[in-house]
Parts: C-alpha cells; sequence; structure tokens
C-alpha cells in the first residue's frame, strides 16, 4: 500500500477516533512492517498543516492520544496557525486530552501565530489551572538553565535563551539568591557577564547574603565589565553641546553623550545632570531631620527631589509587578464567588487569609542544622528498650524544627494529583492518582532522620496555599496516647482531606519504628466518592552505629467506598541486599477482585502503571534472573541486613508500555545542610510579623523552642523545651485535681462516616478566626 496513503489513513482514524486501526498502524509501524511517518500532514486540513495528533486532540479522543504520545508522535509540533496540540485540546476544553499531553511534559508555553500561549484559549477553570501550573513550571526549568548556562560559562545556551520569544526571567534567583548575572561574574565567566549586562540585567541586585555583583566578581576584569568599560580596549567618554537641524525648528542645540556605544542626547546639560539622579543605584542618602524647622524643610524638598528623579525609572516595574498580583488576587475572589454557595464568614476569612499572607516563600531555614556527631545517643536509649519513644526525653539535638503537626502537612506537597483526580472522568484513573497521593504523602521522609517535636496537647497549625488549592489545619488532640487530628479542603470546595493519626513508637535496639496507627479519608464530592487508607510503617536504622538510613514497608489498601474499587500497595522491605529497598508495587482491583492495572516504583522518586499481565510476565522474568545469578553465589542468610552497607539507590526499571503518574519534585541544593527539607517543608515554619495578628496562640510557629532551634540557638531550644514540657506536666497535674476535663476545641470523636472505624472528626469554626477560648499552652 503507498505510504502516503497509510498516514492519510492515520489522519482519518485519529479524526475519528477509531482506536484500533490506530493501533494497528502503529504496531505495524514498531515491527517495521510499514514506514509511516506519525508527524506528517497531509490533504487532511492540509492548510493547517495539522497531524494526528493534533486532530486527536482538537475532538478529545484520549486513548488515540496516547497511543500516538507512546508511539513518539511530535507533541510540541506547531500547525500552519502555530497550534500545538495542547492549543487544539485547550481550545476545545478536553481536559483528559489536556492532562495527558502535560503528563508526557508538552510545553505549555509555545506561541502561536497569534501570540497566544495554550492557557489563552480555554475558557474553562480547571484546564486554565492545569496550564498555569505548567507553565509555572516551564519558566523555572529555563531559569534554572539560565542559572546553570551562567555558572558554565556556556554562551552559546545563554544566547539561544535569551533570544526566546518569551525569555527565562533574567533576574530570576537560585536558593542562594544570587541571579545569574552573580553566578556568572562570581566564577570569571567574562563573556557571559557581557551577555547578560547588554541584555539588561542589573549589576545591583543582592543576593540573600546582601551581596551586590560587584562584591562578588572575582577579577578586575569582570569589575571593569561591570562599571561599563571595555577589557580590550579602552573607550572615552564624550559629551558636549551638538547643533541639530529640524525641518520645523531649524537649527537646535543639544547637549549629547557618547559613552559605551551609546549616542544619548539631552535638551541641556543640567537635563542631563538631573538624569544621572536617576543612575544612582549604588549611592546612599543620609538626610538629617532634626527640630529646625528650616533644616526640616530642606530635607523635605530634598527627598521628594529624589522621589521625582527615582520614581519614573521603577514605574513600570512596579505597575506590572501590582497588577499581576491584583490579577491573582481578583481570579482567587471570581472562582470563589463562583463555586460558593452561601456567603459564609469562613469563605470571606479564607478569601482574606489567603490575600492577607502573600509574602515571598523563603527556600532556606535561617541557620543550618547542628552536628549530631558528639551526642552519644546510646547513653540514653540503652535503658529503654521496649519503651514507647514518645515516653523518652530525647535532646533536642536529635530534632528538627517542625512540629509532628507541620511534619503531617507534607502530606499536601503533591496535592496536584488530587486535582488531576477531580478532572478524570474514569474512575480507575481516579484511583491510580490517589494511589499515588497517598504513596507521595511519605516520600518527604527519605533521609529524614530527625525527630519531630512533640505537639502539646491543643497545639494546632495551619496553612493556607492557594496557589496549590487547599487550606489546612490541624490540632493535637491527645497527649497519652499522642493523637493528631487533620483537616484540609480545597479551595473550591473540590476535596476534603481529614484523618488522626497515632504514631506509635518502638525502640528495637538498633532501630526504632513508627506505625502511625490512624485512618486518612479523601472526599471527593464532585464525583460523590471516598477514599480510605493507612499509612506504612517506618523504620530508621543504624541509630547507635553507622550511617542512619529509613525505609517504609508494609501493606497500603486504598478503598473507593463508592465502587468498591481498590488499590492494595505493597510498600517492600530492604532485603537481604537492599535490592527491594524503597520499591513499592500493587495492583487496582475492581469490585470483582479482578486486576485492572498494576502500579510500581519508588517511594522516593516515582510511580508508573502498567498494563497487569505486562506486569506479572516482567516479574516472572526478573526473578528467573534473580534466582540464575543466587545459584552462582554463596549467600550468608544470617547475617542481618542492618550490618550490611546499602547499595546506592537506583532508578526505577521502566517496563515497556507504561504511564508515568506521579514523580517526586527535587530537593534544594542546600537540603543536606537544612534538615533534608524539601522546598515545601523549608516554608512551614515560615512566619512573618502581620500572621502573627491572625494565628492563635496555640499556632506552631510561635513555640519558642521550635523557634529557637530554627534560628541555631540550641541552648535555648533546650531549655523552652523542657519549660513547655513542665508546664505541659503542671497543666495536666491540676486538672487531675479538679472536675475539670480537657476539651478539644475543632475536633470530636467519632465513627469514621465510610467505615465506621473510630477517627477524629472536624468539628467546623476554625476559620471564622474567633481564638478567644485558645489556652495559654506556650
Amino acid at each position: 500500500m503507498d505510504p502516503v496513503r497509510l498516514e492519510e489513513k492515520l489522519l482519518q482514524y485519529a479524526e475519528a477516533g477509531q482506536l484500533g486501526p490506530v493501533r494497528n498502524l502503529l504496531q505495524a509501524r514498531i515491527n517495521q512492517e510499514i514506514s509511516l511517518d506519525i508527524n506528517w500532514t497531509g490533504n487532511v486540513r492540509s492548510a493547517f498543516g495539522w497531524t494526528a495528533l493534533h486532530l486527536a486532540s482538537h475532538f478529545g479522543h484520549k486513548d488515540v492520544v496516547e497511543e500516538l504520545l507512546k508511539a513518539g508522535a511530535d507533541m510540541n509540533l506547531q500547525n500552519g496557525s502555530g497550534d500545538t496540540a495542547l492549543h487544539e485540546a485547550a481550545l476545545a476544553g478536553r481536559k483528559e486530552a489536556v492532562l495527558l499531553l502535560l503528563r508526557y511534559d508538552a510545553c505549555a508555553t509555545v506561541i502561536n501565530s497569534k501570540s497566544q500561549v495554550p492557557r489563552d484559549l480555554t475558557t474553562d477553570d480547571e484546564i486554565t489551572t492545569m496550564l498555569e501550573a505548567a507553565e509555572r513550571r516551564e519558566e523555572r526549568r529555563l531559569e534554572e538553565k539560565l542559572l546553570e548556562a551562567a555558572r558554565d560559562g556556556d554562551s552559546t545556551v545563554l544566547s539561544q535563551l535569551l533570544s526566546r520569544r518569551r525569555p527565562p526571567d533574567i533576574h530570576c534567583r537560585d536558593l542562594m539568591g544570587n541571579t545569574p548575572l552573580h553566578c556568572a561574574a562570581s566564577r570569571r565567566q567574562k563573556l557571559c557577564v557581557f551577555k547578560l549586562l547588554r541584555s539588561g540585567a542589573s549589576p545591583y541586585l543582592r543576593n540573600k547574603n546582601d551581596q551586590s555583583v560587584f562584591d562578588l566578581a572575582s577579577s578586575d576584569e569582570i569589575r571593569l565589565l561591570l562599571e561599563g568599560t571595555t577589557v580590550a580596549f579602552s573607550v572615552s567618554r564624550f559629551e558636549g553641546p551638538l547643533w541639530k537641524k529640524s525641518n520645523i525648528l531649524g537649527w537646535r542645540s543639544h547637549w549629547i553623550v557618547l559613552q559605551d556605544g551609546e549616542l544619548s542626547w539631552y535638551r541641556n546639560q543640567l537635563n542631563h545632570i538631573k538624569r544621572g539622579c536617576s543612575l544612582l543605584n549604588r549611592s546612599s542618602c543620609f538626610l538629617d531631620i532634626g527640630l529646625n524647622p528650616l533644616t526640616f524643610k530642606i530635607a523635605r524638598i530634598m527627598l521628594l527631589l529624589q522621589v521625582y528623579f527615582i520614581l519614573p525609572v521603577f514605574t513600570f516595574q512596579v505597575a506590572e509587578t501590582c497588577q499581576q498580583k491584583l490579577e491573582t488576587q481578583v481570579s482567587i475572589f471570581h472562582s470563589m464567588c463562583e463555586h460558593s454557595k452561601s456567603d459564609s464568614c469562613s469563605s470571606h476569612h479564607f478569601f482574606m487569609l489567603s490575600c492577607f499572607f502573600h509574602f515571598s516563600i523563603r527556600t532556606s531555614l535561617p541557620a543550618p542544622m547542628f552536628s549530631r556527631n558528639d551526642v552519644c545517643i546510646w547513653s540514653i536509649l540503652k535503658k529503654c528498650i521496649g519503651m514507647e519513644l514518645s515516653k523518652i526525653t530525647m535532646p533536642v539535638v536529635f530534632n528538627e524544627p517542625l512540629s509532628f503537626l507541620q511534619r503531617l502537612t507534607e502530606y499536601m506537597e503533591h496535592t496536584y494529583l488530587i486535582h488531576q483526580a477531580n478532572t478524570s472522568s474514569n474512575s480507575i484513573e481516579r484511583m491510580k492518582c490517589i494511589a499515588s497521593f497517598a504513596v507521595s504523602a511519605v516520600a518527604s521522609q527519605w533521609e529524614r532522620t530527625g525527630k519531630p517535636f512533640n505537639p502539646l496537647l491543643g497545639e494546632t497549625f495551619e496553612v493556607v496555599r492557594d496557589d496549590l488549592g487547599f487550606r489546612w489545619m490541624s490540632e493535637q488532640v491527645s497527649h497519652h496516647p499522642p493523637v493528631s487530628a487533620f483537616h484540609a479542603e480545597g479551595v473550591n470546595s473540590d476535596f476534603v482531606f481529614h484523618g488522626s493519626i497515632y504514631p506509635k513508637l518502638k525502640f528495637w535496639g538498633k532501630s526504632v519504628e513508627a506505625e502511625p496507627k490512624g485512618i486518612i479519608t479523601l472526599e471527593l464530592p464532585k464525583h460523590n466518592e471516598a477514599y480510605t487508607w493507612t499509612n506504612p510503617t517506618c523504620c530508621v536504622h543504624n541509630i547507635i552505629v553507622g550511617q542512619l538510613w529509613i525505609e517504609q514497608y508494609g501493606n497500603v489498601e486504598v478503598i473507593n467506598h463508592k465502587t468498591g474499587e481498590r488499590c492494595i500497595l505493597t510498600f517492600k522491605s530492604c532485603g537481604l541486599f537492599g535490592k527491594e529497598l524503597h520499591k513499592v508495587e500493587g495492583y487496582i482491583l475492581d469490585k470483582s477482585k479482578k486486576k485492572v492495572c498494576a502500579i510500581y516504583g519508588k517511594w522516593t522518586e516515582c510511580l508508573y502503571t502498567v498494563d497487569s499481565a505486562t506486569f506479572d510476565s516482567h516479574k516472572k522474568a526478573d526473578k528467573k534472573s534473580v534466582e540464575e545469578k543466587k545459584s552462582n553465589k554463596q549467600v550468608s542468610v544470617d547475617e542481618e541486613p542492618e550490618e550490611m552497607p546499602l547499595p546506592e539507590a537506583e532508578t526505577v526499571q521502566v517496563i515497556p508500555g507504561s504511564e508515568l503518574v506521579w514523580k517526586i519534585s527535587p530537593r534544594p541544593a542546600n537540603s543536606a545542610q537544612f534538615y533534608a527539607f524539601t522546598t515545601f517543608a523549608m516554608q512551614l515554619n515560615e512566619m512573618d510579623e502581620s500572621m502573627e495578628q491572625v494565628l492563635p496562640r496555640t499556632d506552631c510557629r510561635l513555640r519558642p523552642d521550635i523557634r529557637a532551634m530554627e534560628n541555631g540557638d540550641i541552648d535555648k531550644a533546650s531549655a523552652e523545651k523542657k519549660r513547655l514540657e513542665e508546664k505541659q506536666r503542671g497543666a495536666r497535674k491540676n486538672r487531675s485535681k479538679s472536675s475539670d476535663e480537657w476539651k478539644t476545641r475543632w475536633f470530636q470523636q467519632g465513627p469514621n462516616p465510610h467505615n465506621g472505624a473510630q477517627d477524629w472528626l472536624y468539628s467546623g469554626g476554625y476559620w471564622d478566626r474567633n481564638y478567644a477560648q485558645a489556652p495559654d499552652i506556650y
């Protein structure tokens, strides 16, 4: 058959959504039975240059889109109008196609012939949210490339990035607050410094250590370049009067300045001097405003002059920033109005708080962690074998500067999985996302060997993240046993996530085991579904001698109480040689307990789904190869894995035909210095002065021992921890002498509405901001 006819048929099948014929053609192409260009544009819609992927995406044929993507179709190929497949899916409001394209890393910032990105073409709020998130991710990826090119001196990549139609922010920053110009200047990348300056990079911005580019310049040549002097040859500055003729006014005198290859025109020399005031970026102005009325008047005039000359330089930048912030808040307000069922007070406070708590999110802690090498933990724990760890008083150096309530909040780091589940119309697809969310909840525990502070009775914590689409509050509802209850909800009331955790800790000589008892529940009102599960067991090894390492093991069963579908996941223990370390695998079963698909990966890296038959055959082949290797080796089974050196973590072996469901966000470069925190974790205890006026006095951010440890004052943290524990014991003793009983403020104990298990349920009222009855626990 003529190859062109095959490709035309592919376009026709893709437009009609005929999965079988499309799959047959692609399979024949893989088997090299036919020659087929899957990115071909033929007679069908030839004027527009549409490919098969364009057509399938436009008409919302999700399965066809997925087959084409698996076959390697170019998802960023533009048609005659400059539209990609993502443009077409967004324009037609095909949510599932948009989500699928984004999963395969389709670029959300491609501009068509009308200067529109995919987000500009859709009117669907959920698609807009997904595309905005993808745009932010793409922008940050380009910014990281720009920073890396500046550090490495790769002028070719730097030029390519800066010459894009939508170049990355030239003043983007790394974790230390350094701009690309900081990076290039500190590493003597002269050509990169020159190109950045020519592209408008400012050398006057400062990093988190209050250093400008001039402070980091590592050579005199770089400093001269920053000052505007060319290294290879010296160019003089010329200025003076010059006569210029116009047709109407005739000859007129101008003051001309020629410097650095730029010719500037001024009406007279005075205007040039005034213009110079706005260029004094590195100057300092000292005003002596005393009691003398004349001195005050002169100082006021000086201040007004300074504002007059400098303000125009920044007006457009400030206006643009304010406009972006205002548009964000207006979009939040409109979204709340559209989804609100009543003019509730809590919705009002939620909106006000999200606007009120808008501040720059930090990417590091105020002080690095302390070394634990000088403290002998064995002297403390040798008398505590078999005891509950929650009853053992540990030195504060073994803590991390977070309360357990804040640690629980890290469940929400990958909230986008819940939003993806909400957009899917297929219950199995939703189960994939929810199961991945359950696994991602423990991902932040990797290498987190510090113990969170035990919450005090009545302690609370709240987070409002309109950028991630949720708000969260939690309370310590019991001290013995320690029980923490939490309740989170979507910005648009699109989900409810709640539960209670009783971390039962045990010390077993060489390891500490944490069994997080309690039910976790996720409700999706849009689909009238509820999911429940429990977390796996966490174990910290080598706490006496050797390098600390963490593993998760046990079974996790995620149940959809509406459809009867469930996902049974197995967190594998390390094994003899660490081969199974961090691995997670399981199956999604329908209500008749038939395997629908398999899910596998590592809780420290990523998760994939694949057909269950393919997964089983792959496991059998893998098991056979392992047995063959074992037959050639002598293995001692008496040796304990904890005493054996662990292998380096290997990436997940991807089975052909697999679909990526979740991938962990990379940790910041300075994570090891700050308790192995993720970027999300570093933000949890951040607080500014404005927040203190709104938060209840029981909030974790106000705990003096955690704040002291975060600031690097270990002695104060230890003293405050001891004081708080004594105060809590004294309060409990006083309650035992009287008839007063402790009453929880925001949660009530009762049966879980979906499985009947004992649980702590949110009683409401927290977001009304009435904290008059909040106890004084600090």
